[in-house]
């Protein structure tokens, strides 16, 4: 088993959407609006924010040219709508649609939690900053802070035009030919594939952190509160909210050996798969991981 450390992140945002469709923040405004045209393609460019409402800043004169259902436009209202936590009125302006339109409202609301964190990423002020259109095919433009970094960065928010309207492309063709292969099953889908991920995630992150709290403690392994209490492991690890599995460590009476399982906490919804391995000290066992139907995995 590998002894790289792997933060826990939400997985099944970072599946979905690019880093330009996740953040935003307004930004200095500029002097001056260009528009230009070079043969088909038409250019708008700007530094001024536009908020998502549509209101001008207050300390600037000028603003991008939004024209109803544009490009730029359709952003405006993607993210409105997902501020609002409209998100089945957001994903039909993406090429996520087919994976929602087929959900019924019960589902829809199963699926909140995961969508929750979304809306709350979204700034009351997008920067928008520039349009580019050429024939069926469009870039807008914002300047938004980096996931990684939160350094301020100009992005690319790419979309296309289907039967007259423009859609937000927020996954690649291969997720797309997915979402249309699964409808409305890709969502659920891709909520076992992510929460499996974070399981094993979070096991090598108990896997560090044992290894840590070894070296300072004589060679002796901690449970669960020592290590939280350390701020080695997050406390959410208590619970399923998070990753949609129950977490358990095992501690020799010595405490020189230890093993630590994720089961998911509702089999089928939240995930299939148990995990488990256990270290003694001079060796760590692979991560198992199997289908055992909700059960713990046996060490």
């Amino acid at each position: 088993m590998s002894s790289n450390f792997f933060p826990i992140r939400n997985l099944f945002l970072i599946v979905i959407f690019t880093a330009s469709l996740i953040s935003g923040c307004a930004v200095e405004a500029a002097k001056e609006t260009k528009t230009k045209k070079v043969g088909e393609t038409e250019i708008v460019k700007s530094d001024l924010p536009l908020t998502v409402n549509g209101a001008k800043n207050e300390t600037s004169k000028t603003t991008i040219k939004i024209e109803p259902n544009s490009p730029a436009d359709t952003v405006r209202v993607f993210y409105k709508n997902l501020r609002e936590r409209k998100f089945r009125e957001a994903m039909f302006l993406t090429n996520l649609r087919p994976a929602i339109e087929g959900l019924t409202d019960a589902e829809l609301k199963e699926l909140q939690v995961d969508f929750e964190p979304l809306a709350a990423q979204v700034p009351a002020d997008i920067a928008i900053n520039g349009e580019i259109i050429s024939k069926d095919s469009a870039t807008v433009t914002a300047k938004l802070p980096d996931n990684e970094t939160d350094e301020i960065k100009l992005q690319e928010i790419k979309l296309r035009r289907e039967n007259g309207v423009w859609t937000i492309v927020t996954v690649d063709e291969k997720a797309e030919t997915e979402v249309k292969k699964e409808g409305k099953n890709y969502f659920f889908a891709l909520r076992l594939k992510t929460h499996h991920e974070e399981a094993r995630a979070m096991l090598e992150r108990v896997h560090k952190a044992q290894m840590v709290y070894a070296l300072q403690n004589g060679g002796l392994y901690g449970d669960m509160p020592a290590l939280i209490g350390k701020g080695f492991l997050p406390p959410d690890i208590v619970t399923a909210a998070t990753t949609g599995y129950n977490y358990q460590i095992q501690i020799s009476a010595d405490r020189k050996k230890y093993a630590a399982t994720a089961t998911p906490a509702v089999y089928g919804k939240t995930g299939k798969l148990s995990f488990g391995f256990e270290a003694d000290g001079k060796k760590t066992s692979a991560l198992k991981s199997r289908d055992n139907k909700g059960q713990p995995v046996k060490m």
